[in-house]
């Protein structure tokens, strides 16, 4: 199969700037008003009648409500719960998942068209339309009320459309490459990781970042297989925090804040790590 040459960018660089400038000024408009609201909620005194209208520098300011979500949710065990479950299942997601987007960018031409249509009818099965023979499965090895059936979806890359997003990325690197490649006798585990998948970095930083997402906010899953507390991740301890009643309700949004940040760690380095890429390819 022959690739695509990348090319010349049709954008010139200065609007390329003017572009990225107007995508991070809307980024900021909708992202950043709700989570200062959740950040001067979180710092509200537990135990007060809530305000009529959001007060952005509460009075008085009190970090007591992350100390009760520590203690009330049992903050600090489920976030090595789900820093436990993402350490695992990301790397192995996109490791899977660039391997076989790999494969199918070197397989024939009619065996890779068998293969996209099957990934695309995979896509659109419903993940709840799974939950029951997955639940089966894992109940007769006995892995419920564990982490495995958490981390166990990375085997297969997590999602159909993460292989497609590197089957379409390694389908765009040129051919001669690939040639190259073969003349230099190199394997093609050695092909992949040497070569395509160093071209890729801007995909596999935005699908490490969404993968990341994902299973950091996946509530579904653990609440259908995990039962013992202790085994609890960020999405069902904040489950437990949403009983409160309304003057604690500073007490749920700090947890939410703690739940917040690492996905935003994340989602920045990954944009910094996306833009410094495509400005070196720019180049």
């Amino acid at each position: 199969m022959r690739g695509r040459g990348r090319g010349p960018s049709p954008l010139p660089e200065g609007a390329l700037r003017v572009w990225r400038t107007l995508g991070a000024a809307f980024v900021l408009l909708v992202f950043v008003p709700p989570l200062v609201l959740l950040v001067s909620g979180s710092l509200t005194q537990p135990g007060l009648p809530p305000s009529p209208t959001p007060q952005l520098v509460p009075d008085p300011l009190a970090t007591v409500g992350y100390e009760q979500a520590v203690e009330l949710g049992g903050l600090l065990r489920a976030s090595l719960n789900s820093v436990l479950v993402a350490v695992v299942a990301v790397p192995l997601s996109v490791l899977v998942a660039s391997l076989a987007g790999f494969a199918m960018a070197r397989l024939a031409p009619r065996t890779t068209g068998v293969v996209v249509a099957a990934s695309l009818v995979a896509l659109m099965v419903p993940a709840t339309a799974l939950l029951v023979p997955r639940f089966a499965i894992f109940r007769v090895l006995g892995l419920t009320d564990t982490l495995v059936p958490l981390v166990a979806p990375a085997l297969v890359g997590t999602s159909p459309l993460y292989v497609l997003v590197y089957y379409l990325a390694f389908r765009a690197v040129p051919a001669e490459l690939y040639d190259a490649c073969l003349v230099a006798d190199l394997s093609p585990v050695r092909t992949w990781w040497r070569v395509a998948l160093p071209l890729v970095r801007p995909v596999t930083a935005g699908l490490t970042a969404l993968t990341f997402v994902l299973t950091w906010s996946n509530f579904l899953d653990p609440l259908v297989y995990v039962y013992d507390r202790d085994l609890f991740t960020l999405p069902l301890a904040l489950r437990s925090l949403s009983v409160l009643d309304p003057t604690n309700f500073p007490v749920f949004l700090a947890g939410a804040v703690v739940a917040t940040v690492p996905a935003l760690v994340v989602f920045v380095l990954a944009q910094r790590r996306f833009l410094h890429t495509s400005d070196q390819n720019g180049r």
